[in-house]
């Protein structure tokens, strides 16, 4: 065989799997749910724990304290979903805990709310960072929100929890090594009490 044209099919090959790689990831299932993964979903409960494992048995690592609080499944396993917050912190929560409706944490300081999807439109609020609101629908790179009593549009990027939700670079299960139990989560999360 010609060496271009090995090149030629090993380049297509490569493309052909690195698409199928893109569109598995895209169409990846949940085996207890059949619901996509990753995808969003909030706190039902005033409090939870994310466990180290799925089951009571395992280790709490963190407790969630913030009902409405918008997180991203990761995993299934049974009665119980991997979930991350907004920092990349987490572990297994109980389904019974979350909720599907959708909410959102505004990921800038005085984000404003407009009107209407649009730079042009009156700012009727602003928001500081760290609050939760309800997301009501997206378009074009706008999403419709309610915080504390405030109604309008806010720009999708500064907000986690609308658009696709992308999987975590590294595992969320646990923190890395390196931290004390409980840093790097300051809205979302704390330390369990020591027992």
């Amino acid at each position: 065989m010609r060496p271009w044209l090995r090149a030629v099919l090993l380049a297509a090959t490569a493309a052909a799997g690195l698409a199928g790689t893109a569109q598995a990831q895209e169409q990846a299932l949940g085996p207890e749910t059949g619901q996509p993964l990753p995808r969003w979903v909030s706190m039902k409960a005033p409090e939870a724990n994310a466990r180290r494992g799925p089951s009571t048995g395992h280790r709490i690592d963190w407790v969630f304290r913030h009902r409405n609080m918008p997180l991203m499944v990761t995993a299934e396993y049974g009665h119980w979903r991997r979930v991350v917050d907004r920092e990349g912190f987490g572990g297994w929560v109980h389904y019974v805990l979350l909720s599907r409706n959708r909410t959102v944490i505004v990921d800038q300081d005085l984000m404003p709310i407009r009107r209407s999807p649009s730079e042009e439109a009156d700012i009727v609020a602003e928001a500081q960072e760290g609050v939760i609101a309800m997301l009501k629908e997206c378009e074009a790179g706008w999403c419709r929100i309610t915080a504390d009593g405030a109604r309008g549009w806010a720009r999708e990027s500064a907000l986690w929890g609308a658009g696709d939700p992308v999987m975590p670079e590294r595992d969320a299960i646990a923190p890395p090594p390196s931290a004390p139990l409980g840093e790097g989560a300051a809205l979302s999360a704390e330390a369990p009490p020591a027992e």
